[in-house]
This record gives structure tokens, sequence and C-alpha cells, in this order.
């Protein structure tokens, strides 16, 4: 997603002691559900021509939602607003059953652009819904995710936003529990939220497989990597990204001196780098790495051109688009089916 580059010589270089350098996380950015979703709607705007509408932004980032925009995507919060027999993307984050029998009662021609792992716990919800069990939904109030998966049983599933929820919780049968999680956590407060929720609730079992997902875990262990090292960490992403926000999070409690979240470049602030010779970047799992390159060239500009990688894990998951798009309109595969883009 290319953007428009700004003039240059915004930020000042100013000396400060030793050597400037610039830490890179690696892995950052783009997972395969976020690539699979955004993917999907330039596949959709392309097979069915504008507008296609989007239920919620399609993935928490605003230069990729204003990019779509510009494509001709439409966002909506509800499917209300969807005009009766239009084509309408549900977003990465998940919808509940409700919303998806709303679409059909609309005559909506609807894509689910899930991430499978958000489905995953989807299912597993379902599942434990049909045993009677349960379930302790970890994550924030309010976050589409959450709400997805929360309506996939909303009479047995309470939501506990933190540890400091633990104690108030009221279950109706404490040897009856599982617990499941919002995909994009913290995972150092999941696990503390789940040992508290043990200690009063001996008989919790867990979820089948670990819910926070593959490459948030992994964007958390390369910033706990480089956040001792770091004066300063910048994490490019938008402040509706839960997992960019658990970015800026993690790296101070792993040691960073400070850290901040920006959407662009241009928001970095000359009175952040004051003294600063070691710079962290990592970027949230829904943004482009248009936006890193443009920070790391205004930073290089400033004297932090020496930009060493700091690899953690390698990643090469890709997920399969909706099955509505996987072909051309003329029935022929498309090249694209299994998502991904030119880098």
């Amino acid at each position: 997603m290319p953007r428009m580059r700004r003039l240059g010589g915004r930020l000042k270089n100013m000396p400060v002691e030793g050597e400037k350098r610039v830490l890179l996380a690696a892995p950052r950015g783009y997972c395969a559900g976020v690539d699979r979703a955004v993917v999907a709607v330039e596949k959709a705007l392309e097979r069915y021509g504008a507008p296609v509408y989007v239920r919620k932004q399609i993935v928490h980032n605003v230069h990729v939602v204003q990019t779509l925009e510009k494509l001709g995507a439409i966002f909506v919060e509800e499917v209300e607003e969807v005009p009766e027999g239009a084509n309408v993307v549900f977003s990465a984050h998940g919808v509940s059953p409700a919303v998806v029998q709303e679409a059909a009662d609309r005559h909506l021609h609807a894509i689910d652009a899930t991430c499978p792992l958000v489905t995953k716990v989807h299912r597993e919800a379902v599942r434990f819904a049909k045993q009677d069990m349960e379930i302790l939904l970890i994550g924030h109030t309010g976050h589409e995710e959450v709400e997805g998966t929360a309506g996939q049983a909303p009479e047995l599933i309470t939501v506990v936003n933190s540890p400091d929820d633990v104690d108030d919780l009221v279950v109706k049968d404490p040897d009856r529990l599982v617990w499941l999680s919002q995909t994009t956590l913290s995972v150092d407060e999941t696990m503390e939220t789940v040992r508290r929720l043990r200690e009063r609730f001996p008989n919790l079992q867990d979820p089948p497989s670990d819910d926070i997902c593959y490459a948030t875990q992994n964007r958390q262990v390369a910033i706990k990597k480089i956040a001792p090292e770091a004066d300063l960490v910048l994490v490019v992403g938008s402040t509706n990204s839960s997992n960019s926000v658990r970015l800026v999070e993690v790296a101070l409690e792993y040691g960073a001196k400070a850290a901040y979240l920006v959407d662009f470049a241009e928001e970095v602030k000359q009175e952040w780098l004051e003294g600063v010779q070691t710079i962290g970047i990592s970027s949230g799992a829904s943004v482009p790495e248009v936006l890193v390159q443009e920070l790391l060239d205004d930073l290089g500009e400033a004297g932090y051109e020496d930009v060493r990688a700091v690899v953690t894990a390698e990643e090469d998951l890709v997920f399969s688009l909706p099955k509505e798009l996987r072909q051309d309109a003329s029935g022929k595969r498309d090249a694209r089916a299994l998502g991904g883009r030119v880098r």
C-alpha cells in the first residue's frame, strides 16, 4: 500500500553520547490474518466493483482503511447501514451469529474475512457451550473480536477484562468452567489473569490450544528483546489496535526508557529524540511495511542510519482467501487464492 512521502528534514540531527542506532524488530507488521482480510477487500472490489461495504474497520489501522476507502470501500458500523442486496465484508475480528443472520435477512452478499485464528476461538466457544460449560473470555469489553466471540454463546460467556476482575466474578458452577481469550492480548497479562482465575477456581479448564495468535506472541517476544537496550521505542500502529497498544506496554514493562505509539512518521516529536542513542522500532500486526520504512527514512535524516535487525522468529504462514474470492469472474482459480501480496 504505497503512500506519498512528505518533505524530509523535519527531524534535526542532534548530537548524543555514543553512536546512534536503530534496533528493528522482526517479525513486525502484517500477519497472515490481516493480509488475508485486506486482500479480500481488494479482491472483492476487483470482482464486484465499487462500492463494497465493510462492517467495522477491516483491520485496525488508519492508513489501511483510508487506502481502501480511496479504492471504493465503504466502512459502516452495522449491517443495517448496508443497502439491501449489496456486497459486504465482515472484518478480520469476526462477527456473532446474530450479525450473520441480520446480513442474510437483508439479502446481503456476505464475504467473511474473519481471521482463521479468531474462527478457531469461535469454534471452541460453540463446542464448550454445547457441553454446557461456562466460559470465561479474557479480553477487552467492546472490542469487535470479543463481541464476536461472546456472541457465539452469550448466555454462557462472561468477559474478564483484567486480573483485577477476577475477585468479583460470580459463576454458576466452579467445577464446569473453561477459559478462552482474545487473540491480541498481552501474553504476560493473560497468564496472570489465568493464574488468578485458577486460584479462585482450581478446576478451571484450559482451551485445547493457545488462543493468543502466533503473530501477537512473536511481536511481543521481539519487543521484549529490544526494550532493555532502548532509550526510546517507537511502535507504528493505531490507537484502536489492541496488539499495537500491547507492544508499547510490553516495551515499557521490559525496560525501555520511553515508548510511543504512532500512526505515521510525522507524529514523532523532536523532543522524544533528545539524548537518545538507541531507538527500538516495531509495528503492529495490521501495519503495512511502507509506514515503517517512512519512519526509518525520517530517523535516518536525524542521524539514526545504523539499522540492525533483531530477529526472534521467522513467519511464513499464509491463509486462503474467503471461498467467494478464490476464483476470478470466469471461474478460474485466482493467482492470489492463498492471500498474500507482493511486498
